[in-house]
């Protein structure tokens, strides 16, 4: 559309309902997301009748609580992100992350993603927002590494383990994962391998925004739209991502990761990080197993190393990427992040050793 074209538009009155409903569905939202947990356990070892300890229960149990976790997330969060974004402008957003000179951007990115505690799964609506909103790919990979990575479970885990400076150490490394990986994506120019409907900002004609001014309603059913758009093109690969996670989080035997982590030799560290990758779990849900491999035995740099691939290159995530970005773009992600890993996984074993 031209600029002598663009018309404009009336004001419209404000409107309650539509924020009001909102609100109203929010409370909602977070009164089934309180109980979760306790309505897969009850589907499980009420309604089945699974053993809570065995293979199956546990592996039912997972599925049960978390694909309507993620699938709840994934709609607040582009359905938040979109309302946010209508109050800026692609230009202003990049000029606030992107417009930095490299790695100025990275760095902020990567410690919002330290403040943002989500799984890898629940940082892929974020990451879809922020590249819709016009914020350069290497920037947003800093943010989509550091979610995960960096969060406070395993900080305080270290802090009270090892003490102040191991979490430091922990801290910086994560930090500089997420930083340097977003930096070498970028720099590899991958815009390419995004899907395009990923690139439609669709926050309403820029042109127009100029003389119309959306209302509480116009930013509504925009997010409305936006959310049921892009959860209908990736729903299924989350419930497939997330089974795929059950089936191994139930019949993987824990002594099979003592086993492979508890060994001194060189390998004991990358065997981890491709022992992680295709398990799902937040940081959370790992820290049992963690604790239970320590106290096995397993040298702390390579738990970690398995820890962080489980929470930042997991298949699941991977499946959920692939709906957005294309495979060439996912294998550089993989690559990068899972090296940085690799590395942080022996400094810690040589610091510690």
């Amino acid at each position: 559309m031209s600029s002598g074209n663009i018309t404009t538009m009336p004001q419209q009155r404000p409107s309650w309902q539509l924020p009001a409903l909102v609100a109203f569905v929010a409370v909602i939202w977070l009164l089934v997301w309180s109980q979760l947990q306790n309505i897969a356990d009850w589907l499980t070892y009420e309604l089945l009748n699974l053993h809570p300890e065995s293979q199956l229960g546990e592996s039912i149990n997972f599925f049960l609580y978390d694909v309507p976790k993620i699938l709840m997330l994934l709609g607040g969060m582009i359905f938040l992100v979109t309302i946010i974004r209508s109050f800026f402008s692609p230009e202003q957003t990049r000029a606030a992350l992107g417009g930095h000179r490299e790695g100025v951007g990275n760095v902020l990115a990567a410690g919002l993603g330290v403040l943002t505690p989500f799984c890898s799964c629940s940082a892929v609506p974020l990451f879809i927002g922020f590249v819709e909103s016009g914020i350069p790919l290497g920037v947003t990979f800093s943010f989509l590494i550091a979610t995960p990575v960096v969060n406070e479970i395993a900080l305080a885990m270290l802090f009270g383990l090892f003490g102040w400076q191991v979490a430091t150490l922990y801290l910086v490394t994560g930090l500089s994962i997420a930083v340097v990986g977003g930096m070498i994506i970028g720099r590899l120019k991958p815009e390419q391998y995004v899907e395009d409907f990923v690139w439609q900002v669709k926050v309403g004609d820029q042109a127009g925004a100029a003389t119309f001014k959306p209302t509480w309603d116009d930013r509504i059913q925009e997010a409305w739209r936006s959310t049921k758009e892009i959860v209908s093109r990736v729903w299924l690969y989350v419930i497939l991502g997330i089974a795929i996670g059950a089936a191994i989080h139930g019949y993987v035997p824990e002594s099979f990761l003592a086993e492979v982590m508890g060994s001194d030799a060189w390998w004991s560290v990358p065997a981890a990080v491709l022992v992680g990758i295709p398990l799902y779990s937040n940081a959370a849900g790992i820290i049992p197993v963690v604790y239970a491999l320590m106290e096995k035995g397993a040298a702390l740099g390579t738990v970690l190393a398995f820890m962080m691939s489980v929470v930042a290159l997991s298949l699941p995530e991977m499946l959920i990427l692939k709906r957005v970005i294309k495979t060439k773009l996912i294998l550089i992600f993989i690559t990068i992040v899972g090296l940085a890993i690799i590395f942080t996984g022996y400094l810690f074993n040589f610091v510690m050793g």
